[in-house]
């Protein structure tokens, strides 16, 4: 299997769609097509723990889905910006919370199938609240805090009630809690 190439089908001003012309394990040439983000340098997604053990979520309506969606604090990483800073630079703008320890959870594709993007996730804790929240110009965040020990409670019923979740969400959050002892 190997990437003979890439031919860029349609370019937007944050995305473009890319066709790729892959050889896979029986030899054949074959193409796929893929979404890739436009001048980052990454993606990044924060499991923050307030000092009173909660966890950091946020409400905000994606137009991709049409509805509003609980997720994790996230952002785009500058081009020559390191992960650390823009989760710490994200994490502030979006919740109003500033990022004492950052600590690596994971690394991985988003969607295998549809794009080239890849997150790597941080738990954050030693927080300190900073000053208002809810995004950039762009973004209209609500910002919940839920006791991290009954998160996946929280979640589970709030998606009983219709309330879309990122399923990057219920796994990050156990990971959070593994690493923080819990």
């Amino acid at each position: 299997m190997e990437i003979i190439g890439k031919k860029i089908v349609w370019r937007g001003k944050f995305m473009s769609a890319v066709e790729i012309t892959y050889r896979d394990a029986r030899g054949v040439l074959r193409t796929w097509e893929a979404l890739e983000r436009l001048g980052i340098g990454g993606i990044v997604v924060m499991v923050a723990v307030t000092p009173s053990g909660n966890v950091i979520l946020e409400k905000q309506f994606r137009p991709p889905v049409g509805r509003e969606v609980l997720e994790l604090p996230a952002g785009l990483v500058e081009p020559d910006e390191s992960m650390e800073v823009a989760a710490k630079r994200e994490l502030i703008e979006e919740t109003g919370w500033s990022a004492g320890k950052l600590e690596f959870l994971a690394e991985g594709p988003i969607s295998t199938g549809a794009s080239t993007e890849a997150l790597r996730a941080y738990l954050c804790t030693d927080l300190d609240y900073v000053g208002k929240n809810g995004g950039d110009d762009n973004e209209i965040i609500e910002v919940i805090e839920v006791p991290i020990q009954h998160a996946q409670d929280y979640l589970r019923t709030a998606q009983a009630k219709g309330t879309l979740i990122d399923l990057k969400v219920f796994g990050l959050v156990e990971l959070a809690k593994k690493a923080l002892g819990l």
